[in-house]
């Protein structure tokens, strides 16, 4: 009970210390005013002993008037041996008999028995009183005296204890008094005030008040609980209070994040180019959410692994760049050794940049290991591979409708030339023919004849430069990639050749134009034409490679070569490649090669996005 309620036995111990004081006090205050109940009587008793001694001393010598005075002298002696033995005279002596008191009254009345008594009834009645009588009577006296005056003494020593008594019970209770207000207000008011102030500091967002009370009661464990529970709540608020502040500089983040996001997707979505469109946004990006390096991965299927079409830090020039004047992308060794990467405790987060049934590529997200990703990060970045999503199948979009819209305009050109130039060519054709059938006779004839050869001759070349215009017009990419074109055009050629042509080509994707595929087809297609037709090769080989920043396309073979050692002149088929070469900003050479046969060369440098020209070439 003691240590599980110590303030509560603390309060009963002192209101008992209190009660039983009062009644202690009560008692021996009862039981001394019983002892000394009937004193008074006793004293006053015994005070008149004295006078009844000189009563009887005096009755003795004035003789014995019986009847006319009072009692005789016998009455009286035996009145008064019978007042020496009253109980109220009694009562106030002590029982035991070694007590002084009582030692004194036995002296008192043994005097009386033996001396005074005595010498009263053998006093002659009316005789003058003689010394002995005398003498008796007065150490009777002193006898009686000595016993009030012990009386007296003894009741009033009652009376001092009773006071005693009374005053060590009024200290007593002063002193439990005292201590229990002391106690109160060491044990429970102030610890009460401690805890008032606690609650009224902890009401005002201040946890850094402390109880600090000793002991084992309840309002010492309740202070420590209050302790506890400050510290607690102090603990709980500054971590939800700096959760709240991450909460907000999370949203502050994502906020900016957002519009970082939102002002670069119109720029991504209008500059139709991932590299110079998403570096930029990738970038602020990184510095918001403390991340990077950033890549994406585009999937091709004609390449076994996804091809890294943008990074936004890099120490060198990546393969894929079209423009060198850019260095968005590139950092210093040191500062790329210091991003978080699989060999400096980074992790990566791979997201995948899809449209509903189709995989485009994946985003991936270097960060640091020691921080990790927020949630907040993580969606921005699952927002932001949609966005790329859309860019992206909207790339490939506008690149298959420019692609397509290309071809009709060639094809209706075909259709124009095929309606209007080429029946009006095969018109002459059969006018040449029936002027041919005319037998001129004369002087004119070899003129005639040399005329007509001529136009014969320029009408035939014209109507096959033509069909190989018209064949050009009517060419088209009816695959989704230039590397799917190209097989195809080299198994076409690899038939009329007989053997196969080789065919290397490492073009990343979206590296050029739907204008750029069509034109490096069309030389391509040129350049084969001319291997397979002219020069009697038996090997031909078709390359495709980037250079970064340069495209080089060439068909080489080991055929005759061209005569002279040259390029050929007003050759209609190099005529239509230099006219495309100069349309994409480039150039074709045609050269005999050291070791046989010819090579056929197109440099160009892509950009980043050719539209469709509004006025198509003559080629």
């Amino acid at each position: 009970m003691t240590s599980r309620s110590p303030l509560v036995n603390r309060l009963a111990i002192a209101i008992g210390a209190i009660v039983l004081t009062a009644i202690v006090s009560m008692a021996t205050t009862l039981a001394v005013s019983k002892s000394i109940e009937g004193n008074a009587t006793a004293i006053n008793i015994a005070g008149s002993l004295r006078m009844g001694a000189f009563q009887l001393v005096a009755a003795a010598a004035a003789g014995d008037r019986a009847g006319e005075d009072g009692p005789g002298l016998n009455v009286r002696i035996t009145d008064y041996q019978e007042r020496l033995a009253k109980p109220e005279i009694l009562r106030s002596i002590p029982r035991t008999s070694d007590h002084p008191l009582a030692e004194q009254y036995q002296s008192v009345r043994q005097r009386w028995a033996t001396v005074l008594k005595p010498a009263l009834v053998n006093h002659e009645i009316g005789a003058p009183l003689s010394a002995g009588m005398v003498g008796a009577v007065e150490g009777y006296t002193r006898e009686v005296d000595r016993l009030v005056s012990m009386l007296e003494m003894r009741t009033e020593a009652r009376i001092d204890l009773l006071h005693l008594i009374q005053i060590i019970s009024l200290i007593f209770s002063i002193l439990v008094i005292l201590a229990l207000f002391l106690d109160l207000r060491n044990r429970v008011l102030k610890p009460l005030r401690k805890l008032m102030a606690i609650a009224t500091a902890v009401g005002e967002k201040d946890f850094s008040h402390q109880a600090n009370l000793k002991g084992s009661d309840e309002l010492a464990q309740l202070g420590q609980a209050f302790d506890q529970m400050t510290s607690e709540l102090a603990l709980t608020y500054y971590e939800l209070e700096s959760r709240a502040r991450q909460k907000t500089e999370e949203l502050e983040v994502s906020h900016a994040a957002l519009e970082v996001m939102h002002s670069a997707s119109r720029g991504l979505f209008a500059n139709h180019d991932l590299c110079s469109g998403a570096i930029p946004m990738l970038q602020d990006l990184e510095r918001l959410l403390g991340i990077g390096p950033i890549r994406l991965f585009l999937h091709d299927k004609e390449s076994a692994e996804p091809v890294e079409a943008i990074t936004t830090a890099s120490p060198k020039r990546p393969f894929y760049c079209r423009d060198h004047h850019c260095n968005a992308c590139l950092v210093t060794p040191e500062v790329y050794d210091e991003m978080p990467l699989e060999d400096n405790d980074g992790r990566r987060l791979l997201l995948p940049i899809r449209t509903p049934g189709q995989l485009l590529g994946t985003l991936e997200v270097w960060y640091p290991a020691d921080k990790g990703l927020p949630d907040t990060s993580r969606r921005l970045l699952e927002t932001l591979s949609d966005q790329l999503a859309t860019a992206i199948f909207l790339e490939k979009q506008i690149t298959e409708e420019q692609q397509l819209t290309l071809a009709e305009e060639r094809t209706v050109i075909a259709r124009e030339l095929h309606d209007s130039l080429a029946q009006s060519l095969s018109y002459l054709k059969m006018q040449v023919t029936r002027l041919r059938r005319l037998n001129i006779e004369g002087d004119h004839k070899p003129t005639h004849d040399s005329i007509l050869d001529e136009l014969s001759t320029g009408l035939n070349s014209a109507y096959r430069q033509l069909r190989e215009l018209l064949a050009t017009f009517r060419l088209k990419l009816d695959t989704p990639d230039l590397a799917t074109a190209l097989r195809k055009t080299i198994d076409e050629f690899s038939e009329r050749l007989g053997k196969p042509v080789s065919f290397e080509y490492n073009l990343p994707p979206q590296t050029l134009s739907p204008n750029e595929e069509i034109h490096t087809l069309q030389i391509i297609r040129e350049g084969l034409a001319n291997a397979v037709k002219h020069a009697d090769a038996t090997d031909i080989t078709v390359k495709v490679m980037f250079d970064s920043p340069q495209v080089r396309a060439s068909v080489q073979d080991n055929g005759k070569g061209l005569p002279g050692g040259g390029q050929p002149i007003n050759h209609y088929g190099l005529i239509i490649m230099q006219d495309r070469a100069r349309t994409l900003g480039g150039k074709v050479q045609v050269n005999n090669k050291a070791e046989g046969g010819v090579e056929v060369a197109l440099t160009f440098v892509p950009k980043s996005r050719n539209l469709i020209p509004t006025e198509t070439s003559p080629a």
